[in-house]
């Protein structure tokens, strides 16, 4: 049968039979009409003969598909039981098509060669000749959706011409119903006014009442479009099920209500702010509201005021552009403190590890950590590159008191003594790919994290416990605190006093940023114990070699949008010092926002520096980067500082443009 198929596939015959009728009217210009009648007469025979063929043609084509496609066993004739075309790979010619093929498409039978093209302009056919049997895109015709599955025929001709058959499957009400199915899947979301205490305090019943009417009209007047379901849960929680297709309405506006609600102010002067967080996506309306939970929990680790979308598989982040405001309580650190000291009396060993390159924070609120484990008797190792950080200086100090002599040890140490009764404790990260040792921390069986940078989308987890509070300025100050509820005055040792004094002014670069009662209560508490002020400004000191070339970072500034100054460098430079001309970028008038960047190996290193409008975090997160509002950095990966700048120019403008 293939070697008759063969035989049946010709070309077209349009040129043919243009020339012969052009002859027969050459012949009847010259007056030469026996000749024209014999050629007109030849020509119409010709194609009389060429139609008959094409029926015969079609007749024993369509017997040969039915002889050989078990999915037309039911088919008669040529009367198949969906839309059917054979086509020649080579060139797209349509060889037939069934009247089904016909009649959606509009194509009639011509004797003329025509092209799958003329009815699909778009459609190619090499994944047919790939081997694959459904085509990769559908097909729309008269607002109808098709798709096409085919199956490719080895002519035995001479040529060897390669067929294909193309089935045509109608899925438009498949397609309706998986629409509507998506358009109308729930989304779960919980509504949380971030500052509620502050709003209410020492307000009297009937002012309380009317600032929950306000709060309460402002939030129904922006649901009201989405037509969804919303409840009141608690005085300041609540809960709204909507439909997946307006959650694009939302975004395109922005979560305009994150701006509406701050027109509610209390008599006391304070804005009222809220935080979103939604789930989609969830197999069941439990595990959507459970993505809802996570991400109203992760808004408020990030400082609160923004929308937080948890899907299957990732955060995504809208708002969070105002300046936090501290809303921690004391209650909750003497808690976490006590929770800490029983977590450490019932483990084996204590490991206390910050991130990489660890700086004086990180190992200010290590030392503070191990004063804890000390207080119950437990044996504390801080994990630590004494190769690779930014606290040489004082880790040569630590070293030296007898208490400290054999406590820092490095990551494989860590790993040789680490069992199942285990703890790890990670300070100033919340990050698992920024840590010390990030085997110790997939290892280790039970973890806890002390942070206060903005809580990123890979964070820590599991954690048994976890003091993770966005306001505070420091890792150092959240550990002091713990110490108040967690050991005496006396149990603290000199050195690591002075360490966390200085964690506490490196990060608030000497009390001028990020700074609230709560950081000098601190700094207070650990200047009670004898710290030297002096002794902490020396560990901040620089040598002239460093000073020369924090200020030749400096003169590579540029400035961009005004009031944002830029140094792209491209030599490597040192952590610290890039660090340090970032904060001194600041001291210039009319700087609010620095970054400075330069390569590291295969990356580029960024670090920024805010005391503006600028949400530096905000900024650098499409970057890969992390931290807080004020301070922020990032390691972009695989990436020169050419194109690393342009991606950066472009984050800061996205984030003013929006």
């Amino acid at each position: 049968m293939n070697k008759k198929l063969g035989r049946l596939i010709q070309p077209g015959m349009l040129l043919y039979f243009i020339i012969m009728f052009a002859f027969a009217s050459a012949a009847l210009l010259f007056d030469n009409f026996i000749l024209a009648a014999v050629e007109g007469g030849v020509s119409l025979l010709l194609l009389i003969y060429t139609q008959l063929r094409k029926v015969h043609r079609r007749k024993e084509i369509s017997a040969f598909i039915q002889s050989t496609t078990d999915t037309l066993e039911t088919a008669s004739k040529a009367n198949m039981p969906f839309p059917m075309a054979l086509i020649r790979l080579a060139d797209g010619e349509l060889i037939w098509q069934n009247p089904q093929f016909s009649r959606i498409t509009g194509l009639k039978d011509s004797i003329f060669e025509q092209k799958i093209t003329d009815v699909f302009p778009s459609f190619s056919t090499d994944w047919l000749a790939a081997g694959k049997q459904q085509c990769p895109s559908d097909v729309t015709i008269n607002h109808r959706r098709y798709r096409i599955y085919g199956t490719t025929i080895h002519a035995d001709d001479p040529d060897g011409t390669l067929l294909g058959t193309l089935y045509l499957s109608d899925l438009t009400e498949l397609y309706q119903v998986r629409d509507e199915y998506i358009r109308s899947r729930p989304i779960v979301s919980i509504i949380l006014i971030d500052n509620y205490e502050e709003l209410t305090k020492n307000l009297p019943e009937s002012a309380i009442s009317n600032l929950n009417a306000e709060l309460n009209d402002v939030i129904t007047h922006w649901i009201e479009s989405f037509h969804g379901l919303y409840r009141r849960l608690e005085r300041n929680r609540f809960l709204f099920v909507f439909e997946a297709h307006n959650l694009k309405q939302a975004i395109d506006g922005k979560f305009s209500l994150l701006d509406d609600i701050r027109q509610i102010v209390s008599p006391s002067g304070v804005a009222a702010t809220i935080s979103f967080g939604l789930g989609k996506d969830g197999a069941t309306f439990e595990e959507s509201y459970n993505f809802a939970a996570l991400s109203i929990e992760m808004a408020l680790s990030r400082g609160g005021d923004q929308a937080v979308i948890k899907d299957r598989y990732n955060f995504s982040f809208y708002g969070g552009r105002t300046k936090e405001t501290d809303h921690r309580s004391k209650v909750r650190s003497r808690v976490t403190a006590n929770s800490l000291s029983e977590l450490i009396g019932g483990s084996s060993h204590v490991f206390v590890m910050g991130h990489k390159n660890a700086d004086l924070d990180a190992v200010g609120a290590a030392l503070g950590i191990c004063c804890i484990c000390r207080k119950k008797g437990k044996k504390a190792n801080i994990v630590l590159d004494v190769e690779h950080n930014a606290a040489h200086r004082f880790i040569d100090e630590i070293r030296a008191v007898p208490e400290y002599s054999d406590v820092i040890i490095s990551d494989q140490e860590a790993l040789l003594l680490a069992d199942n009764k285990s703890l790890l404790v990670v300070v100033d990260t919340n990050r698992p790919d920024q840590v010390e040792c990030r085997s110790l921390l997939e290892s280790a069986p039970k973890v806890c994290v002390v942070d206060h940078h903005r809580r990123a989308a890979d964070y820590i987890k599991p954690v048994v416990v976890n003091l993770h509070e966005p306001y505070a300025s420091s890792a150092s100050e959240l550990v002091t605190e713990l110490l108040q509820y967690a050991v005496e005055k006396t149990d603290v040792l000199p050195i690591e006093a002075k360490g966390l004094l200085a964690g506490i002014v490196l990060d608030t670069k000497n009390f001028n940023v990020r700074t609230g009662e709560r950081t000098f209560e601190a700094a207070a508490f650990l200047r009670r114990l004898g710290v030297d002020t002096v002794d902490v400004k020396k560990l901040l000191q620089n040598d002239f070699q460093a000073t020369i070339a924090r200020y030749q970072i400096i003169k590579a500034a540029r400035l961009y949008r005004n009031e944002i100054a830029i140094a792209a460098l491209n030599t490597a430079a040192d952590r610290t010092i890039a660090a340090q001309a970032a904060d001194e970028l600041l001291n210039i008038e009319g700087i609010l926002t620095s970054f400075v960047m330069y390569p590291q190996d295969d990356q580029v290193i960024i670090s920024a520096r805010s005391i503006g409008n600028c949400n530096v975090q905000v900024v650098l997160e499409p970057l890969g980067g992390g931290g807080n509002a004020a301070t922020a950095g990032a390691q972009v990966k695989n990436c020169d500082v050419s194109a690393a700048l342009e991606r950066l120019m472009h984050s800061i403008n996205q984030y003013y443009e929006e």
